[in-house]
């Protein structure tokens, strides 16, 4: 190992400075670069490359928290299970790598080739959290607790949409059970969420509260003319403002009509009266 090795390592490593995940906010990632550098270089290094080595590997991994922070996506942050993900994926393969042993040269390429492999994966990983995670609501608040990656820390994140989700329709017949349903599909993921309450609103712009509670749903059996007519629903938040507001027109139709078939297994008979015989 000379100057080829030296420009090895020079080149590999200049590869690796795009690279973007915020994988060093993970306290396990910095014991394992610890360990790394502590306990498998002495022996599978020459000694002169252990700083040279070690200044570019963890110049590397610090560079996957150089996330340019953009306001329409928050490129420079992601969620808890998005960082862990990424975290166990890059401890796996720096496992396998000291798991097997090599040395020299060959140990230098398969480190750095790793980090470029866990530079896309974190890519990945961190595009399905934009599309997927981040802000799903089309409408209402929503509450995430996200690390940025800039400085490590966890900060909760307001989600901001229009509060009022709209009208819907509903149409039940005479007798049969309403319900009216206020859950949308991101509440079970935000956070500082507390009740549903359902209102009954009248024409002069005045409401009853009918529930309070943590069931996103109002259910009325056997609706009659009086039960028609608009609802809403809001479910609050911590910060005493709404986190969605669902509005509900109710149309009570006529009791379902029943036509009556005869069944289709039965054989009509003609019975003889007593005392009367067959005329031939």
């Amino acid at each position: 190992m000379g100057p080829r090795f030296t420009l090895l390592l020079a080149t590999l490593a200049d590869c690796l400075c795009p690279a973007r995940p915020c994988i060093m906010c993970d306290p396990f990632v910095v014991a394992a670069l610890k360990t790394l550098e502590q306990s498998y270089l002495p022996s599978h290094l020459a000694p002169e490359h252990h700083e040279n080595v070690m200044k570019r590997v963890e110049q590397a991994v610090k560079d996957f928290k150089d996330l340019p922070l953009n306001q329409a996506t928050y490129v420079g942050a992601v969620d808890e299970d998005t960082l862990e993900q990424a975290s166990w994926s890059f401890l796996k393969d720096l496992k396998r790598i000291t798991d097997s042993d090599v040395k020299g040269e060959l140990f230098v390429k398969e480190l750095f080739w790793m980090l470029r492999l866990q530079k896309d994966i974190f890519a990945t990983l961190a595009t399905r959290f934009q599309k997927e995670v981040y802000c799903p609501n089309q409408c209402g608040t929503m509450l995430q607790t996200l690390v940025w990656c800039n400085k490590c820390e966890k900060q909760v994140h307001t989600c901001r949409k229009s509060t009022d989700c709209g009208e819907r329709r509903i149409e039940v017949h005479r007798f049969e059970d309403m319900v009216l349903d206020c859950q949308l599909n991101w509440h079970h993921a935000s956070e500082g969420l507390t009740d549903y309450s359902f209102y009954k609103v009248w024409g002069n712009s005045s409401e009853t509260l009918l529930s309070k509670g943590k069931d996103p749903y109002l259910t009325k059996s056997m609706v009659g003319p009086d039960d028609a007519g608009y609802y809403r629903c809001e479910l609050g938040t911590i910060n005493a403002g709404p986190a969605t507001i669902i509005h509900f027109r109710v149309i009570v139709l006529p009791e379902r009509t029943f036509e009556e078939k005869p069944a289709t297994n039965v054989i009509n008979q003609e019975v003889e009266a007593p005392g009367q015989g067959i005329v031939l």
